[in-house]
Parts: structure tokens; sequence; C-alpha cells
């Protein structure tokens, strides 16, 4: 399977991206004989201009959404680090502003910042690849000739004694994903999970990824790359450990930070929870079958579009769209 399969989620694929931010490892569990139920508050994570130099844009970023922001925008212009940033005889100059591409970079963040701030209330609507679409340069006109648009097929007229199919709401889409996944008896003891499939990263690489669940805040990730190898990295809500080719290593605090976020074993099947608004929002396709959409805004003022099987009432995929 890939990205977009009937298991893929927001939480697998946050697993994954914090998996490869960090340059993984394996995770060892706390040892045996610790019997202190108490567990310590988690530190606060450093912003990016806390950690880094010359930053006068990103200010305020959590340090762990840097690399993920700088991917995004690498993939939404079809550029590599290189295009802005110094690399001389392999070594990185990451503050060196001599590239004029650097500063542009800068421009456009504050453009695209001011646009969704004083248009959009703040909604994440407009991005780089807004206008990119994998282009240093956007297109400031159509490509000829101009493709023509399938029309949409009428609607069927409602015969005498008929009526039209009620359309389902968002309470009753839940409800019948609730069901195909046994019901909420068996959803509260769910104890264990696992995960498996590919992620096909922006370069064209794929990568496979594992991810294993236990109780509340355990987790362990596999991920398997084609040039560096295997990585690993485990999670015990307290401590993690991380393994590579480069060997083991305990995780920093502000590496625990980023994994403290995502070890929730409900966190892609009690959804209603999650939402401070659901609305049926009509229907689509993925990979040629029939599914519902939701859109929601989550209690952490989050937009996102959630994906149901027609047939199989099935979850099938959810991705962020927005944030606030």
């Amino acid at each position: 399977m890939k990205n977009q399969a009937n298991n893929s989620s927001r939480f697998l694929v946050m697993c994954v991206a914090v998996l490869f931010i960090a340059s993984v490892g394996l995770v060892a569990f706390a040892p045996v004989g610790q019997t202190s139920n108490q567990q310590p508050a988690p530190p606060a994570e450093k912003t990016v201009e806390q950690v880094q130099k010359n930053i006068k844009v990103l200010n305020g970023m959590p340090q762990a959404q840097l690399i993920p922001a700088m991917n995004f925008m690498s993939a939404s212009l079809g550029v590599r680090c290189t295009d802005c940033h110094v690399n001389k005889e392999g070594k990185w100059d990451f503050v060196s502003d001599e590239k004029p591409e650097k500063n542009t970079a800068r421009e456009m963040i504050k453009m695209v910042l001011a646009v969704n701030k004083d248009t959009f209330r703040g909604n994440t609507e407009v991005s780089c690849y807004t206008c990119h679409r994998g282009r240093t340069h956007p297109a400031s006109v159509p490509e000829l000739p101009v493709p023509v648009v399938t029309p949409q097929p009428a609607a069927q007229e409602t015969k005498p004694g008929e009526t039209k199919p009620a359309v389902p709401t968002a309470d009753e889409i839940l409800a019948k994903y609730t069901a195909a996944l046994g019901g909420n008896a068996a959803i509260d003891k769910l104890k264990t999970r696992s995960l498996k499939g590919e992620w096909l990263t922006s370069n064209g690489l794929t990568w496979g990824y594992e991810v294993y669940q236990s109780g509340p805040d355990k987790i362990y990730v596999v991920l398997n790359t084609p040039k560096q190898g295997v990585f690993e990295r485990g999670f015990n809500g307290s401590e993690g450990w991380e393994k590579s080719s480069r060997g083991v290593r305990a995780l920093g605090a502000e590496e625990l930070v980023v994994l403290r976020r995502y070890p929730d074993l409900f966190k892609d099947i009690k959804l209603k929870e999650q939402f401070s608004r659901l609305m049926f929002g009509g229907k689509d396709k993925i990979n040629n079958r029939d599914v519902y959409v939701l859109r929601g805004l989550t209690t952490d003022n989050r937009r996102e579009r959630l994906y149901f099987d027609v047939k199989r009432v099935c979850w099938s995929v959810a991705f962020q769209i927005a944030q606030r």
C-alpha cells in the first residue's frame, strides 16, 4: 500500500515525519524496577530562533517544525536546499545570507503570512504550492489550448412517488465507522495496534515504515530508507532511545517533546471528540472509490477533511488542510 492506505492517517504520517526529522532510532523502554507513577512535566519546546541563528521571519515556530517547513517549500518550488543555502565542499553554512535566493524566500514567506492573516483570518489557505506548483516561477498565464471542462452530469429528476436519497449526517457516518471497527465496547478494550505501509517522499523515494503502539503512551517506529538503512525509534512515555547505523543514543528533552504529541492510541479511532465542529461535505473519489467527505475544525483549531468509503463505511484517509 502507498500513502493512502486504509490505515494511513494523520497520526501515522506525523510519526514517520518525526522519525525522519530527527534522524531516527530505537527506543528502549523504561528500566525494569522503575516504580514511580509520577511523570515529570514535559519541558517546553524551544522555538526556531532559540536554537538556530539568523532567523528573521520564522520566529515563534517550534524547532521541530523547521525541517518539515523547509521540505514543504523545497517540494512546492521543485528546488533543493542548495538553491538558498550555502554548501562549500560538503559543509553547510545555514547562517549565511550569501545567496540572494534566501532573502527572496524570506520576502515570499512574509507575503504568504500576510495574505493568510489579512484575507483568511489567520487560516492557512495559501501556501507556496498554491502558486508555484513545483516550479520556481508561478505561471502567469494559462497553458493553451485551455483544457475542455468535463460537464457535471445532470441531476436525475425525482419521479412522482419517489424521494431523493437522504444525505447522511456527520453523526451517522461516524456511527457507521465506529460500528465497522467493532463498536465502542471493542474499541475501549483496544490495548495495542500496528500499522505498516510505504511513504513516498517529495523527491520520489519510497520508504517502508512500521508503527507499533502499546497502551496510551508507548510507541516503536521503524523506517527503512534506500540509502541510509534502517532507523528505529521508541518511546515509553517518559524515556526514549534511537538506533541507526551510527549507533544507539538516548533522546534529548526537545526530541521527547515531539514524541509526546503523537502516541495517542485512539487518535484516528475516536474521531468525534477531537472536533469542535464537524459537518457533511459531499462526496468525492479516492482510487476510483466513492467516499463521503466530512469537514471539521479540531479542538486545537486545525481544519481537516475526513474521507469515508461509501460502501464499506470505513475511514480511508484524513489530512490537515489548514492551521489557524
